[in-house]
């Protein structure tokens, strides 16, 4: 599909990786962009702009009734960008307790796995569509300094290829980008160099009008997805190494 003309909506639009998707869409000549937000007061900045194309929208993505109400307020969608997304950073047995992995879950896996079933009706009427959803490189290989957070993204990578290939039908592609490190205020702490929010989003619009399923942004990530695709064991390996400090 080509993104001129499309009708989008982000979640998580307010900052960082969403923010540049918004800017993005904005930049090749989307028709229309819900920009939604678990709280409208923090879009205000991205809205000065004042450009007609921008709707706000009000979306906690773990509220299962606010996603409903969000399917009927944009019908019209025919881009889905699931990029909300929380980070405790914390391994799966070192953490004090499980509030942090159930929130982990709820947001990075429950809830673009909500917006998908709520929204595959809409782009089946609209001819199929796309949808993006925003993982990890952590999805494939597990960081024990973030290890519930590696869960959360590989259950969202297992239900992104479920939904690509139970939607092909209906002509809805399914894609999932997995960068490494990010610059944003969720990836502050982690390792430098860190990709920019402007490579992760444009290899990802890229993927949308070239079909491709799977993108591994930026040259960082790439060369991280090159070396697991030759040693995915000497990979989880080096990553195992990386155990929570107070473990």
């Amino acid at each position: 599909m080509k993104i001129t003309g499309s009708v989008a909506l982000v979640t998580g639009a307010n900052r960082g990786i969403g923010r540049a998707f918004v800017e993005e869409l904005l930049k090749r000549g989307a028709s229309k962009i819900y920009v939604a937000a678990r709280d409208p007061a923090s879009l205000s900045d991205l809205l000065k702009s004042q450009d007609p194309r921008l709707a706000p929208l009000a979306l906690d993505v773990a509220n299962e009734a606010q996603v409903q109400s969000a399917a009927e307020a944009a019908s019209d969608v025919t881009l889905l960008i699931n990029n909300a997304g929380v980070a405790g950073f914390h391994g799966a047995i070192s953490a004090p307790d499980l509030t942090t992995a159930r929130r982990e879950m709820e947001v990075n896996y429950f809830a673009p796995l909500s917006l998908v079933r709520a929204f595959a009706p809409r782009l089946a009427a609209s001819g199929g569509g796309a949808i993006v959803n925003l993982l990890s490189f952590l999805a494939l290989v597990t960081l024990p300094r973030a290890g519930t957070y590696s869960a959360s993204k590989a259950a969202a990578l297992a239900m992104t290829r479920s939904a690509r290939a139970e939607l092909a039908a209906q002509g809805t592609k399914v894609i999932a980008v997995m960068p490494v490190q990010v610059d944003t205020d969720m990836g502050r702490d982690l390792a430098e160099p860190r990709l920019t929010p402007q490579e992760v989003v444009s290899e990802a619009l890229d993927a949308v009008e070239s079909g491709l399923e799977e993108v591994f942004p930026g040259e960082l990530t790439r060369r991280s997805a090159d070396a697991f695709a030759k040693d995915p064991k000497g990979v989880q390996a080096y990553m195992s190494k990386m155990i929570p400090e107070h473990a």
